[in-house]
C-alpha cells in the first residue's frame, strides 16, 4: 500500500466517524457548525499574554470529544501534518519580546515565551474544535447547513466537490505513482527529471476525468446548483445545546474561570 492508498483510507476513516451514533453525532449540523465558529472567534479573542485564561477552554473539545466517543489519539494522528505548522507560528516571539513578565520562582520568564505558549495553544485549539465538527459532521450535512445560513451556493457546491472529489484525484495520483515505480523498481520516490511530465500527464487525467463527472451529473440534473442531503429538523434539544454551549463558552471567556478552578483545588 503506497502513501495515496494510505491518504484514500484516512479519507475514508473520516466519513466512518461521521457516521456515528453518539448524542453530538445526532445534534442538528447547523448547531454544532454555529458552536464551533464561537468557540473558534472566543479562543481567538484571548490576549497574546493570557495563557491561563485560554487553558480552561481545553475543557469544551476534550469534553465533546468523550461524549462522541472519539479518541483525542485519532485527532492527532490525522492532524500530524498540520499539527507542526501550527506549532511553529509563535517561535520567534521569545527573540523579539525578552522582557520578564513572570516569575517562578527565581526563573524569569519573558513575555515571548508566554506569547508563543498562547499561540500554540489557540492553535491546537482551533484545530481540535475542527476536526471535531468534522468527524461527528457529514460534509453533505453541513454543506446544507450552510445554505440555510444563506452561504453562497458555488462557494458552498466548491467545498462539498472538492472534499468528494479529492479523493478522485489521490486515485488518478496513486495509479500513476504505481505505473512509475514498475518502471522504475527500487527507486524511492518520483525523480527529479520526471516532474514536469509526471505533474503534466496528471493535469490531463484529472482533467479528462472532472469532465466525466461533469458529464454525470449533468445527466442526475445537476444545473448549476445542488440538491444537498435532507437534513433533521431542528429541535429543542439541539437549540438548548446551542444556548448551552454558546453560554457556557461565553462565562469560560470572559470570567476569571482558571482562577476560581485553582482557588478551588488551593483550598
Amino acid at each position: 500500500m503506497n502513501k495515496m492508498e494510505k491518504a484514500l483510507g484516512e479519507l475514508s476513516e473520516m466519513d466512518e466517524l461521521a457516521a456515528g451514533g453518539s448524542p453530538i453525532h445526532r445534534l442538528h449540523p447547523t448547531a454544532k457548525l454555529l458552536s464551533t465558529i464561537v468557540y473558534i472567534l472566543l479562543v481567538v479573542s484571548f490576549d497574546k499574554y493570557d495563557f491561563s485564561g485560554l487553558i480552561v477552554m481545553v475543557l469544551y473539545p476534550v469534553l465533546l470529544f468523550q461524549i462522541s466517543g472519539i479518541p483525542l489519539g485519532v485527532c492527532f494522528y490525522k492532524l500530524r501534518i498540520v499539527l507542526p505548522l501550527v506549532m511553529a507560528v509563535g517561535l520567534f516571539n521569545p527573540f523579539y519580546d525578552r522582557a520578564p513578565l513572570l516569575y517562578l520562582g527565581s526563573l524569569a520568564v519573558s513575555g515571548g515565551v508566554v506569547s508563543m505558549l498562547t499561540l500554540m495553544l489557540k492553535g491546537l485549539l482551533c484545530l481540535m474544535a475542527s476536526f471535531l465538527l468534522m468527524a461527528t459532521t457529514s460534509i453533505d450535512c453541513l454543506c446544507a447547513s450552510l445554505r440555510r445560513l444563506r452561504m453562497p451556493g458555488l462557494l458552498v457546491t466548491l467545498l462539498l466537490l472538492t472534499y468528494r472529489y479529492v479523493g478522485v484525484l489521490t486515485e488518478e495520483l496513486a495509479v500513476m505513482t504505481d505505473a512509475y515505480h514498475l518502471r522504475a523498481p527500487g527507486q524511492k520516490g518520483i525523480h527529479v527529471s520526471a516532474w514536469g511530465s509526471f505533474l503534466g500527464q496528471l493535469l490531463l487525467r484529472s482533467m479528462d476525468r472532472a469532465q466525466e463527472l461533469y458529464g454525470s451529473m449533468q445527466l442526475r440534473g445537476y444545473h448549476d446548483h445542488f440538491h444537498y442531503a435532507p437534513i433533521q429538523s431542528f429541535s429543542v434539544r439541539d437549540a438548548a445545546y446551542l444556548f448551552f454551549s454558546v453560554a457556557v463558552l461565553c462565562l469560560l471567556r470572559f470570567t476569571h474561570a482558571a482562577e476560581l478552578i485553582g482557588s478551588l483545588f488551593v483550598r
